[in-house]
């Protein structure tokens, strides 16, 4: 069976603009929906190493029914590879980019998984898997929207970018696909990724990646007298850097506001997730130092995350890194820097965003987004960007699961939005 030929296929595809039609013409296609993210959560593409070429195929094979459709493999780095299909409109107007990533996090233990890992299972109304929620489901939900928007004459044009390598920081995956392909860009974006198919996430923190050495002398650990513990030095810097919790911060006065706003919604992130959207946090990632119990270790390295959210910059942080690491003999090392990013919410792409997702779901809200995304990489370059996907259920974790009935959400979400935005 073709996708021609499922229930809700194109030739009785509604105006995406008509929010309830849209909603229920997906929910017609749910089953396939679900079926099709089962199989590519079948496909082992974790990061490392981002091995994305079977990926890339398979989804420019459910893409390759597209009216007009131009496909075009990208590799700027093996073995990443990333894929673009551009779908041309009847008119001239706007170019919407739909945005996802093709990699997943590493498995980790699989004897934790009680779900097969690669299984891509559905029981109970989740489909089970790595990738699944982050986000193999998005991608799914990103080509059936483009499927009902190409069964009408459209505006503009679509450019379905879904890199490798997010989960290294996308790079080698959306980074150079912006960098080499200019048919990759458009006039503002919507990234899939995870986070709630009604919040339609305007900003993400920052982050500075710090690496510490420190340096001491080895020593039998009978004789510590003799010898200067590396360890204990790493020890007293980290908890210096603890401090960095404590930097004020002023946030934009729209931020503000919309944050403050989207926790009156019933579906929004919990207190929790939203303390920790607006604070900076240090998460110590890897302390390494010593070989044995009985010996003073001669030298000690750390690693730490720091996510930085809007109102400070990495260059504040930095600063006062090196002020709270400055009386301990400690080497600073910044290995990766992002910026905050945040769009407008009265750009285009955030109100037909807004507009689109009401619309189709009866309930949307602007917010912040608490993890990172490759909408950091587009808001770096300068492109207006916002995020909206799944509602992830152990992200990152073991048994991995996605909610299969927002499949049809997301899907709906993102063609109701593209359709206000590609008309301007």
């Amino acid at each position: 069976m073709s996708a021609r030929d499922l229930p809700g296929a194109a030739g009785d595809a509604p105006d995406a603009r008509d929010g309830a039609a849209t909603r229920a013409w997906m929910a017609a296609r749910a089953p396939e929906m679900a079926a099709r993210t089962a199989e590519l959560v079948r496909i082992d593409s974790q990061t490392p190493p981002s091995a994305t070429r079977p990926m890339a195929e398979a989804c420019a094979a459910l893409m390759a029914d597209l009216p007009g459709v131009e496909i075009e493999f990208h590799e700027a780095q093996a073995p990443v590879t990333n894929l673009l299909a551009v779908l041309p409109g009847a008119r001239p107007g706007r170019r919407l980019v739909l945005n996802g990533h093709l990699d997943t996090y590493p498995i980790g233990d699989a004897a934790r998984w009680t779900r097969a890992a690669l299984g891509g299972e559905i029981a109970d109304g989740l489909l089970y898997g790595r990738g699944s929620a982050d986000m193999k489901g998005g991608l799914i939900a990103m080509i059936e929207a483009a499927r009902l928007l190409a069964a009408r004459p459209f505006a503009g044009e679509i450019a379905l970018v879904f890199g490798g390598d997010e989960e290294r920081m996308g790079e080698l995956g959306t980074q150079a696909m912006i960098d080499d392909l200019p048919r990759a860009r458009g006039d503002g974006v919507i990234v899939a990724d995870a986070g709630g198919p009604r919040a339609v996430r305007l900003g993400e923190k920052g982050m500075l990646w710090l690496e510490l050495s420190t340096q001491g002398r080895a020593a039998h650990g009978a004789h510590v007298h003799a010898g200067d513990n590396a360890a204990d030095r790493m020890l007293d810097a980290l908890v210096a850097l603890r401090g960095l919790e404590a930097l004020p911060l002023q946030e934009p006065a729209e931020a503000a506001r919309i944050l403050d706003a989207a926790a009156a919604h019933p579906g929004a992130d919990g207190p929790e997730a939203r303390r920790t959207m607006r604070r900076l946090t240090v998460n110590l990632g890897r302390i390494e130092a010593g070989t044995s119990a009985n010996l003073v270790p001669g030298a000690a390295r750390a690693a730490c995350d720091v996510r930085i959210p809007v109102g400070l910059s990495t260059a504040e942080v930095e600063a006062e890194a090196r002020r709270l690491l400055a009386p301990h003999d400690v080497a600073l090392e910044i290995v990766r820097r992002y910026e905050p990013t945040w769009t407008p919410a009265g750009s285009p792409i955030a109100r037909a965003c807004l507009e689109g997702t009401a619309a189709a779901l009866g309930d949307a809200w602007h917010d912040g987004r608490i993890g990172g995304s490759d909408a950091r990489l587009w808001r770096r370059a300068g492109f207006e960007t916002v995020a909206m996907g799944l509602t992830p259920r152990n992200l990152g974790g073991p048994d991995e699961a996605l909610e299969v009935s927002e499949l049809a959400d997301l899907a709906a979400a993102i063609a109701a939005s593209a359709a206000r935005f590609l008309e301007g």
